[in-house]
C-alpha cells in the first residue's frame, strides 16, 4: 500500500499484520471499491503517527467516518447502518474510545 501520510516504516508493518480485516466493521478486505485497503488516523489529526492511532479499514467506512470525531461516528446512525458495534471493531478502536479525551488537530 502507499503511505504518502509518513507513517513510519516500522509503524507501517506492525498495522499491515496486526489488521487483517477492517478494524470498524471487520469484513475482510477485498479488490471491491468499498472493501478496499485505507490507512485510517483513529483520531483525526495526521501529526499522530502511533500504532495507537494508524489502522487499516476499509475504504466505506474511512469515507463514512470522514473527519468526524471516532465517538461521535461510532454512535452515530451511519456506524449503525454499517453494522458497526463493539462486537465488529477491533482491539485498537475499543481502546480508543475508552480514552476521555480526543484531539482534534494539534498542528497550528
Amino acid at each position: 500500500m502507499v503511505n504518502p501520510w509518513k507513517i513510519p516504516k516500522e509503524v507501517e508493518e506492525l498495522v499491515l499484520e496486526r489488521d487483517q480485516v477492517c478494524v470498524y466493521c471487520g469484513c475482510e478486505f477485498s479488490n471491491e471499491r468499498a472493501k478496499k485497503k485505507s490507512w485510517e488516523h483513529i483520531i483525526n489529526d495526521i501529526n499522530i503517527r502511533t500504532l495507537e492511532n494508524i489502522s487499516l479499514c476499509c475504504v466505506g467506512c474511512n469515507a463514512s467516518k470522514g473527519n468526524k470525531l471516532l465517538k461521535d461516528w461510532f454512535h452515530s446512525e451511519n456506524a449503525r447502518k454499517r453494522g458497526i458495534n463493539n462486537e465488529t471493531i477491533a482491539d485498537v478502536i475499543k481502546i480508543a474510545l475508552q480514552n476521555k479525551t480526543e484531539r482534534v488537530s494539534t498542528s497550528d
